[in-house]
């Protein structure tokens, strides 16, 4: 039967632009689809073809390829030749990897659906998909995300549902275009504070994971949608609790002043730092204390803020504080904190 539908296509020769022969059964692609070298759009799925024919990489006017429900074990390598490839189906079928260069042709390429199949990690060479758009990897194994991926500067739409991530990478900042993110049913523990650059993410479910606290910045992001259900969110449930006695090592005490005194631009500590590059390292390591402002080293009391989600959020129903994690550099501070921010106790 789909040999008889591809040699009436044939008949068309090099003006054929579409082949559609999807749910037929179809055991192997017809390597016949190398006559068609003017084939715009490929529509084979809900077959149970294992592998790709080497003729597809004559295709090089294809723009719409949907192998989606079938046999495929690989991200298979002959798509490199499709230069003109702007959407790729590839959902629904076996893929444990990418095989070696199949990012390497496809510049154009918009669109990649791999949801429903049994990645458990992305290759570092997906920053080579320079045009991507839209990316979905639900129900998949992944356990990371490689950072490479958040150099894909053209995002504006990253699924990742359905997966084992446990965390996500910082260089996240870099999606300056990201719209929508979805991380629904991870293993997710913290958000980077990463995340609170994206000016344009509109959309944001994280529920299900286990985030207990947000980032800093987190209450200014222009989000329209928030859903955070099934995470064990701090309660604003407040406890008594003793305060030790502040002791600062002396690696504590020195590059809390060599901090402060770099901000203040000294030009000898600014001389002086660029010849001690293991220095450079450890102060880069530095934070600001939420209160009063200057740098310090090590966290000496991580504490949350309850604070109002935004009234322009579309929220879930039971969120009613928003949990942010501050930073603060002493007890000093402390003392002089604002009614809704509390230390976070150690049990």
């Amino acid at each position: 039967m789909a040999e008889q539908l591809l040699v009436r296509t044939l008949k068309g020769g090099k003006s054929t632009k579409i082949v559609t022969l999807n749910g037929k059964k179809i055991t192997k692609m017809p390597s016949t689809l190398g006559n068609l070298p003017g084939l715009k759009t490929l529509d084979l799925q809900n077959n149970l073809i294992p592998k790709v024919c080497p003729e597809i990489s004559t295709l090089t006017q294809l723009t719409v390829l949907n192998l989606g429900n079938n046999l495929l074990e690989e991200v298979p390598k002959e798509l490199k030749f499709l230069t003109s490839l702007k959407k790729l189906h590839l959902f629904g079928n076996r893929i444990q990897r990418f095989a070696s260069g199949a990012c390497d042709g496809l510049q154009n390429l918009i669109l990649l659906n791999l949801n429903n199949n049994w990645l458990t990690c992305i290759p570092e060479e997906i920053c080579r998909l320079k045009s991507l758009t839209y990316l979905s990897i639900n129900h998949n194994q992944l356990a990371s995300i490689p950072r490479q991926l958040c150099f894909l500067r053209k995002l504006s739409e990253l699924q990742l549902n359905y997966n084992q991530l446990i965390c996500i990478p910082e260089e996240i900042k870099f999606l300056k275009r990201l719209q929508k993110l979805l991380l629904i049913s991870n293993n997710i523990e913290v958000l980077p504070e990463g995340l609170c650059d994206l000016k344009n993410l509109r959309i944001l479910d994280i529920a299900e994971n286990v985030i207990r606290i947000f980032p800093p910045r987190f209450q200014n992001l222009k989000l329209k949608e928030f859903y955070c259900e099934e995470n064990p969110l701090f309660l604003k449930k407040p406890v008594s609790a003793v305060q030790l006695e502040e002791v600062w090592s002396l690696q504590e005490i020195t590059s809390r002043f060599i901090m402060n005194q770099l901000e203040d631009q000294n030009p000898f500590l600014m001389e002086a730092i660029e010849r001690y590059p293991q220095v450079r390292d450890t102060i880069s390591k530095g934070r600001k204390c939420a209160l009063c402002g200057k740098s310090f080293l090590t966290i000496w009391i991580d504490c949350v803020e309850f604070v109002p989600p935004s009234k322009n959020w579309k929220i879930s129903r039971n969120l009613q504080l928003v949990p942010l994690r501050m930073s603060i550099c002493s007890y000093k501070c402390f003392n002089q904190r604002g009614p809704n921010l509390f230390g976070i106790a150690q049990v």
